[in-house]
């Protein structure tokens, strides 16, 4: 494959580094909304459709669309070449991170935490682990890649052919993972769910960048065009955050303790998914700058996307909601932690 610059932006950007630190803060805004402007979260009910709350609908819009731009999808003609890490990358994703987070989440859930954790809620957070371990990172993959200098144009090929994957193999996991936890959704609601928030801003980000592309060119694109939407995700994300714990705040303060015991089985599941897929890969003799983000992309999570789906089919009060918000809490601090991992273990550099 040819170097292309990877369309990352370079390294993680401030906002993005600090992202544990914004999400606290908005959910201690949000609880305070919630508990001392009781009436905000009622009066965004209001605004509702298909029990679709429309005002974080478009805020995860803004959230996915631009993240959705930086996929080339041309990048998937390439897909013949060096394939082995693309093996890698579609199995751990698809045959061995949703069972393993289902797995993990349960044992902690239903066993360990059982003392804890009231079974009526276990079951909601489960379902919200269920929907992170089935949605594999996309965008910020290319600044996990970056920063443990992997090969950009390889990452390319492992998201873009993740997003199609999405688009097939989505549905049917969480279906079967959620039925397994005893939590019925319509096919129908999934699908809808799919749709709003992965195929309509990915047609968007598809269209967006060809027509850019073909006026501008690629640099102008991928330098300009794209660093203009960065602040529009950070504030889409945070806005959204605000209002799901406007809504969340009766079960935070009843359960504050909920938060680090949804964290636990989220990190020990990050970190084995990690290793699974980077120790594959050097087993595989894949040089590291492959292996690094092929380890990356099953370690991270799509939170966009899980915490969408949460919203559309259990509600933004839910408890499932929760659960994914979680994800974005620990997402940043364990990804950094293994992006020190993975450069410690450069066997390249050796």
């Amino acid at each position: 494959m040819s170097e292309k610059k990877c369309n990352s932006g370079g390294g993680i950007g401030f906002f993005e580094k600090y992202l544990t630190v914004w999400v606290i803060l908005c959910m201690v805004a949000g609880v305070l909304i919630g508990k001392f402007l009781p009436s905000f979260p009622v009066f965004l009910q209001k605004f509702e459709y298909a029990q679709v709350s429309i005002p974080i609908a478009v805020l995860i819009w803004l959230m996915i669309y631009p993240m959705m731009m930086k996929v080339d999808f041309e990048s998937v003609r390439n897909v013949r070449k060096n394939p082995k890490g693309l093996f890698v990358t579609w199995v751990v994703n698809w045959l061995i991170k949703p069972f393993t987070m289902y797995g993990i989440a349960a044992l902690f859930f239903y066993v360990i935490f059982k003392p804890l954790i009231p079974a009526e809620l276990a079951k909601d957070y489960l379902a919200g682990a269920i929907l992170l371990g089935a949605a594999p990172c996309t965008a910020m993959v290319f600044v996990w890649s970056h920063l443990t200098k992997g090969n950009p144009a390889y990452t390319v090929v492992q998201v873009a052919t993740n997003d199609l994957i999405i688009l097939i193999a989505f549905i049917p996991i969480v279906k079967f993972l959620l039925g397994l936890n005893d939590v019925s959704v319509p096919w129908s609601t999934l699908i809808l769910s799919v749709v709003l928030f992965v195929v309509i801003p990915l047609a968007g980000g598809v269209l967006t960048r060809i027509l850019v592309t073909k006026k501008k060119g690629l640099d102008y694109f991928e330098n300009k065009f794209i660093p203009k939407f960065n602040d529009v995700t950070i504030g889409g994300l945070l806005l959204t955050l605000i209002i799901i714990f406007s809504f969340q705040g009766h079960i935070i303060i009843k359960n504050p303790l909920h938060i680090a015991l949804i964290a636990v089985p989220l990190i020990i599941q990050t970190f084995l998914i990690f290793f699974i897929a980077y120790l594959a890969a050097k087993w595989l003799k894949l040089p590291h700058n492959v292996a690094a983000p092929a380890g990356m992309i099953g370690a991270s999570n799509f939170f966009e996307l899980a915490v969408a789906v949460a919203i559309a089919v259990f509600g933004v009060s839910s408890p499932v909601a929760l659960a994914t918000i979680v994800g974005v809490l620990v997402e940043v601090p364990v990804m950094l932690i293994l992006v020190k991992i993975a450069n410690r273990t450069n066997w390249d550099a050796k």
